[in-house]
């Protein structure tokens, strides 16, 4: 076998929209809505995502709010990331950018809960602070979920049954059998919405670039009505790798900032969810992970999705934090170690010895799929790809410190 290992740089045509003015946009959403907010505190929740411009986002809302007569506040609303405190809810949300000063508006986290109802396996709960305020708008992202499927996945209805509930509520939708998970969310979900606390949703689409594309303010008696029809908006924007068969797939980085699974398991077609519906495409013989992104905060969850990491990536691993989200998840398989080599020269090294040298693609994550890398006989196939921009010539990779530096 050459030692060289030559591969294309490939650029993917994925959906571009960005919003030029997001904060004006922002307040054209929660305009249209017309309704004013309650006077008093006003909850604006904040998950552990690295959602595009949710500083500008978040801050637009609060001033919004501000204007008119209500005093807003962020609180936490992650479920049992970050090892279920609040301490380390806060410290998530500040390393998102969103601190006070940032926001011109107060955190309060906790995670003291309130129950709000009941479903069949178990209580629904809400984050004190959101219960105590006059109006909570919920705030998140909506994409495809990592563990199953439905008509509503993850967006502000999860944000309110997972996100508000923390770590208790968390628990109840858990426990039930990953192929009614979907009927569980709408059911906890009607729940919270019934309890009269929340203001209004504010839902983030992001194009095929991670950049925010749509925004959507929702009444709250329209939210689970109006949630399926916006994941179908971002299954027009969601980024795919351009093929359905991989021999060896090497991602640099895997972590809570790019997916609730470490890696978009849509992304890489496997779920790992045992008893669960799984995906049929892309088929990936095998998958290599090198680096824990350092906004996951040692949360390794979806570490073993992997085949195989790097010696730096597991010593990156907080286990008490992956173990409280794993658990409460109950996927235990998603935090096994899988075979660690020293480092990334030695990885692709030893995945070379055993599967050979085509069928390669290296992406940074499973988030940001616009640039790619691929072997030769990839690239063979790619450039009658109407998605696809191939370079003509390949070049060879290379490593530093035994850490792979891709052309």
């Amino acid at each position: 076998m050459p030692n060289h290992f030559l591969v294309h740089r490939v650029s993917q045509r994925l959906i571009s929209n960005p919003i030029d003015d997001v904060a004006g946009e922002v307040h054209r959403q929660l305009d249209s809505l017309g309704i004013d907010p309650p006077r008093g505190d006003v909850a604006i929740t904040a998950g552990s995502r690295g959602i595009h411009r949710i500083v500008e986002i978040t801050r637009a809302a609060g001033q919004w709010l501000r204007q008119r007569g209500a005093r807003p506040f962020l609180t936490p609303c992650m479920g049992s990331h970050n090892g279920a405190t609040a301490e380390g809810q806060r410290a998530m949300v500040e390393s998102l950018g969103l601190t006070e000063d940032a926001l011109g508006m107060p955190i309060r986290a906790t995670m003291d809960v309130v129950r709000v109802g009941s479903v069949a396996t178990g209580d629904v709960w809400m984050d004190r602070h959101c219960h105590e305020a006059a109006g909570v708008l919920v705030l998140n992202r909506v994409k495809l979920h990592t563990c199953f499927a439905g008509p509503v996945q993850s967006g502000l209805t999860k944000m309110m049954v997972v996100g508000m509930g923390k770590i208790n509520s968390a628990t109840t939708f858990h426990s039930a059998p990953t192929p009614v998970m979907k009927d569980m969310l709408l059911q906890m979900g009607a729940c919270v919405v019934g309890s009269g606390k929340i203001f209004a949703g504010l839902a983030i689409l992001e194009d095929g670039f991670d950049r925010t594309a749509e925004l959507h303010a929702v009444r709250p008696e329209e939210i689970l009505a109006t949630e399926p029809r916006l994941l179908q908006r971002h299954r027009h924007y969601f980024p795919a790798l351009p093929v359905d068969e991989l021999n060896v797939l090497v991602i640099g980085q895997i972590g809570k900032t790019f997916s609730g699974a470490g890696m978009d398991t849509n992304v890489i077609g496997y779920r790992g969810v045992r008893g669960g519906e799984d995906l049929d495409r892309p088929r990936i013989n095998v998958i290599a992970a090198l680096e824990l992104a350092e906004a996951s905060k040692g949360n390794a969850i979806g570490v073993g999705l992997a085949d195989f990491i790097t010696r730096r990536l597991r010593d990156a691993i907080d286990e008490h934090k992956t173990f409280t989200n794993v658990f409460t998840t109950g996927e235990m398989r998603r935090m096994a170690i899988p075979c660690t080599v020293d480092d990334d020269e030695q990885l692709v090294a030893r995945i070379r010895q055993r599967w050979g040298d085509h069928g390669w693609m290296f992406i940074p994550n499973t988030l940001h799929l616009g640039t790619l890398h691929v072997t030769p006989d990839l690239a063979e196939q790619l450039r009658a790809h109407p998605r696809c921009a191939v370079d003509d010539e390949p070049q060879p990779l290379s490593f530093a410190g035994g850490r792979l530096r891709l052309p």
